[in-house]
């Protein structure tokens, strides 16, 4: 456990450092899990993950489930908008307790934010949010041309200040030979095993999704357990109300009466 001061200038422990991270890069695998309330955060802590990741307006609660894993605070395209909003958002999520941003915006901003030690996770690969540039959702780097590329972005995005990168549906190979190639950590998600950190949505491993994407693997079912859920309320509100209609509901149990003697007082009072 390392002791570090946060944004906020306030002290606390971290199982990882942004220089542990570094410095491990190639030595060791890593995991990440999304997080966005303080259950999620609680169970990946208790789970033995290395590190979260949470929309940076859900870092408060989150940190409060967990308060040593490596938190990425993830600004949302739509949601931090103009440069002032991402520097802005950046510095109150870190503030928050969010050990790093990312963000999937240009090589602009990664450098804008770099230049402020903020500490920077890009995103490349496929990006959901911009797949109609690349006809759809897709992997990225199915050709030599395109592999190369894709390479290339690697590079910049490591010469704009970058630490890491989320790396999402890009060929396990062309993902192994980016990763020897970059001092960039790079964060998998459905990019095969030969990254740094291998990485799924929270919903996808717990098996909370109805149509999960190829790349993910469900390690438990709990949309059969809200679905059971779903089913058991309905079925206590109609077992209630037709008890309220035949008149089993309130019973003995649920019901209380004045004593006798009292409750004639009671009528006489009222005639």
């Amino acid at each position: 456990m390392k002791n570090i001061y946060t944004w906020a200038a306030k002290p606390a422990k971290r199982t990882l450092t942004v220089g542990d991270l570094k410095a491990a890069k190639g030595k060791r695998k890593f995991t990440q899990v999304t997080a966005n309330t303080v259950e999620e955060a609680d169970a990946a802590e208790k789970a033995g993950f290395d590190m979260i990741i949470s929309n940076a307006k859900n870092v408060i609660p989150v940190r409060e489930g967990s308060k040593n894993l490596f938190l990425t605070a993830a600004l949302v395209l739509n949601e931090f908008v103009t440069a002032e909003d991402i520097m802005r958002g950046a510095f109150k999520a870190l503030e928050n307790g969010a050990d790093a941003v990312m963000t999937p915006r240009s090589m602009d901003i990664v450098e804008m934010l770099a230049k402020e030690d903020v500490p920077v996770m890009g995103h490349l690969g496929l990006v959901p949010r911009k797949s109609t540039w690349i006809g759809g959702l897709r992997a990225v780097g199915k050709t030599a041309d395109e592999a190369y590329e894709l390479f290339q972005k690697f590079k910049r995005l490591e010469d704009a200040g970058a630490f890491s990168a989320e790396c999402e549906v890009i060929p396990e190979n062309v993902m192994g030979e980016i990763s020897k190639r970059t001092d960039i950590v790079t964060v998998s998600l459905g990019s095969g095993k030969n990254a740094d950190v291998m990485y799924l949505f929270m919903e996808d491993i717990c098996g909370d999704t109805e149509n999960p994407p190829r790349h993910s693997k469900a390690y438990g079912n709990l949309l059969r357990l809200r679905n059971e859920i779903k089913l058991e309320r309905v079925k206590a509100l109609k077992a209630f109300k037709k008890d309220s209609m035949n008149g089993k509901f309130p019973g003995k149990k649920q019901s209380s009466n004045l004593e006798k003697k009292q409750f004639e007082e009671f009528l006489d009072q009222l005639d």
